[in-house]
């Protein structure tokens, strides 16, 4: 097919992506056909990259200075013990995450509360000190969406 963008003719030239049948569905009342690919693509990176300090490369070719680094490696022996890293217990984290969901939830129902009190003409009402105070319902946590998304 030929085409012409700005002046310049040129050829269309569109990928083909071969796919196999897949099951047949309702989408919102009309029949779907599903597709998969046979092949998944993927796009092959052509940078040298580096994972957590150690360089390495996609491409099938090897490197000549990687061959070169390899044969003359030398590894020297660990100084000391390795010490196992102290972290927090389950309790702890549990714990941990019980706070911080309650300070969430709190905050958001301040950010609530001052909503709709600029609503219905409270002006004034950022010059006071009028956090929510008291315990949150046991049924606000269970349906409060954790998702920033909810705050908006």
């Amino acid at each position: 097919m030929q085409l012409t963008y700005r002046g310049s003719k040129y050829e269309s030239n569109t990928p083909t992506v071969e796919t196999t049948a897949g099951e047949t569905g309702k989408y919102r009342g009309l029949d779907w056909r599903f597709r998969n690919f046979k092949k998944a693509p993927v796009q092959q990176a052509s940078l040298d990259l580096k994972y957590r300090g150690v360089a390495y490369r996609t491409s099938d070719r090897p490197d000549v200075n990687d061959a070169v680094a390899n044969e003359t490696a030398v590894v020297a022996a660990p100084l000391a013990e390795s010490v196992k890293a102290t972290g927090l217990s389950t309790e702890n984290r549990a714990r941990t995450r019980m706070t911080q969901q309650h300070h969430l939830i709190k905050n958001r129902q301040q950010t609530l509360l001052s909503r709709s009190a600029a609503e219905a003409g409270f002006t004034h009402l950022s010059d006071y000190w009028n956090h929510i105070q008291g315990d949150i319902h046991p049924t606000f946590r269970r349906n409060y969406e954790r998702s920033h998304v909810a705050l908006s």
